[in-house]
């Protein structure tokens, strides 16, 4: 960010020390709620409004999580918010392509790219149009992020209804800070396939004093439907959607035989990576190698992938370490 800003000269960072900036971001995504941890992605966007850095930051994105032992990557972003200095969306989403294609081929890892529409804005049937344009090249989906409250996903049909018509994939950032009328609009008006955060199906769900649940109709729903829910445990201790680590659903989605697998969320702000989520879950709520292995196949499972590269994904990759961690 630092060498960007520099190139660029219009962009202004809180400091030119890049340890000192980490610790930036860090510390403002830690402030318990949504809204404020979004404040740094101004910084963030400003530096790449180029070509050649939003091409180098997605090289980097994908050689990070490669050599942290990620083999499968959906990387989304709004490319609206990359057009600053005369990009077209287009072009935008070109760059960021190139720079994955090259890190794919020097590290290995595949990729999909999902493209954001943000729903404070009103722009999302244009956010739309490219994610269906460059389907063939790489985008996987189209996903609706952003500051939940005040803004549910039905003001945005337009753009879900032309992502369907295209027969094209649909997830959607919904019951992180607001709740299960969220989760409802995301699913029934907009076609969800998936859950950005899903933590609030939660709000549907009685524990008895036996310890057995009764799950309402909406958590019902997610359940036999097999929605996948995407657990975000570093970034929702930090936006305030849950208090701390043990507070948060996931064990009991997993306990209850929910389609959930973990998410790094935004990797800059929360200061983590899949590795560090992968240890959290598995320290905090006493995993077994079983239990990873039945996550780590869910999210190949639910992943944007074509049905051949994720039985690839499965029988050639995933099965085979597990098997050979169990011995």
């Amino acid at each position: 960010m630092v060498e960007l800003a520099r190139e660029l000269k219009s962009a202004v960072l809180p400091t030119s020390d890049p340890t000192e900036l980490a610790q930036w971001f860090h510390r403002g995504a830690q402030r318990g709620n949504l809204t404020e941890y979004l404040e740094g992605f101004s910084h963030t966007i400003a530096v790449m409004q180029t070509r050649e850095g939003l091409e180098r930051v997605a090289f980097e994105s994908l050689e990070d999580m490669s050599l942290d032992g990620v083999i499968h990557a959906e990387v989304r972003f709004a490319p609206v918010f990359h057009t600053s200095r005369g990009l077209t969306q287009d072009e935008v989403v070109r760059a960021v392509i190139a720079g994955l294609e090259n890190a794919a081929r020097q590290f290995g890892a595949t990729w999909g790219l999902i493209i954001c529409a943000m729903r404070d804005r009103t722009d999302s049937l244009d956010a739309a149009k490219p994610a269906i344009r460059w389907r063939d090249q790489g985008v996987v989906g189209f996903d609706l992020a952003g500051g939940e409250d005040g803004f549910p996903p039905k003001q945005h049909l337009d753009a879900f209804q032309a992502i369907q018509r295209s027969n094209f994939n649909i997830i959607i950032h919904a019951g992180e800070a607001d709740g299960m009328d969220s989760i409802w609009q995301a699913l029934q008006y907009c076609g969800a396939h998936r859950l950005g955060h899903g933590t609030r199906p939660l709000d549907d769900i009685t524990i008895n004093s036996d310890g057995s649940l009764k799950l309402g109709t909406l958590a019902r729903f997610v359940l036999d439907h097999r929605i996948p829910l995407e657990m975000c445990l570093s970034s929702d201790v930090h936006t305030g959607t849950c208090k701390d680590f043990k507070s948060h659903p996931y064990p009991l989605f997993l306990k209850a035989g929910f389609r959930v697998f973990l998410n790094t969320d935004d990797r800059l702000m929360s200061d983590t990576e899949m590795s560090k989520e992968l240890a959290i879950a598995t320290e905090v709520f006493d995993l077994t190698l079983h239990d990873l292995e039945k996550m780590t196949l869910n999210a190949a499972k639910i992943s944007f992938a074509h049905h051949r590269d994720r039985v690839q994904l499965i029988d050639q990759i995933i099965i085979p370490l597990f098997r050979e961690l169990s011995r």
